[in-house]
């Protein structure tokens, strides 16, 4: 049963990015509300990460252990991610014109955005798996902090897919397959983490809060700050206490 919970909270946080392209795709908003909805969301993952996540980590497994699994992940990230771009998916989250490329532009970069997309779900999915090992029900905040932010990632990333040219059936089928990932991300970080040790299960959420920070910093902060410019650090503290308040209710 519990398994089942994990990939259904998976599942239900991916669920947040196909709404948010159904609105950057089919209801486009201007470029600024756009940037304002993805600093909001990179403040609310920040706090997450680190209230609960790297917090956590420490906890069970102390300082050394979470630092290197939080610098591996991210690491790790930046790697993959610097690859990706290379193949057209610098700029997945990029709502302005003329920042994602076509098919045309760029032969291949559908499924290097499609991999991208993809790199940047799963460990926050694998963390709402694991957050239900123990049998202390699932990181509410964690779930509400990964939904908030997943929004403006599919309305921005959507928004720019439809200035590039992708199709509806590619757009939609990419976000729907994402979400699809993500519970089965939740529910593997569920069974294959079941039994790890304190100190391993440290490190594992660490790297995961890594990467998910090195994704913020890389992608999600950069778009904001393109278009909301000055506003941008206001608008991710806003998320940033929000996503705190959440987490100590």
């Amino acid at each position: 049963m519990e398994a089942l919970q994990a990939g259904g909270w998976g599942l239900v946080a991916g669920l947040a990015l196909v709404l948010g392209a159904a609105v950057g795709y089919l209801r486009p908003l201007g470029a600024t509300v756009v940037a304002l909805v993805m600093a909001f969301g990179s403040g609310v993952l920040i706090s997450a990460m680190a209230f609960e996540l790297i917090a956590e980590a420490h906890e069970k497994g102390g300082l050394i252990p979470t630092s290197l699994g939080a610098f591996g992940g991210a690491a790790v990230y930046t790697g993959a991610n610097a690859l990706l771009a290379r193949r057209g998916a610098r700029h997945r989250k990029r709502s302005a014109p003329g920042r994602q490329p076509s098919e045309e532009d760029v032969s291949g970069s559908g499924t290097a955005i499609a991999l991208g997309a993809a790199l940047d779900g799963i460990p926050e999915s694998v963390v709402i798996g694991a957050s239900l090992i123990g049998g202390g029900g699932v990181s509410w905040a964690t779930v509400a902090a990964v939904f908030i932010s997943n929004v403006p990632e599919g309305l921005s990333s959507a928004a720019g897919m439809r200035r590039a040219g992708r199709p509806t059936a590619y757009v939609f089928g990419l976000w729907g397959s994402i979400a699809a990932v993500s519970g089965l991300a939740a529910l593997a970080g569920f069974l294959l983490l079941g039994d790890a040790s304190g100190t391993a299960l440290a490190v594992i959420t660490a790297v995961a809060a890594g990467a998910i920070l090195a994704m913020i910093a890389d992608t999600m902060i950069p778009e904001a700050y393109e278009e909301a410019h000055l506003l941008t650090g206001l608008v991710t503290v806003t998320g940033f206490l929000v996503s705190f308040g959440m987490s100590h209710a």
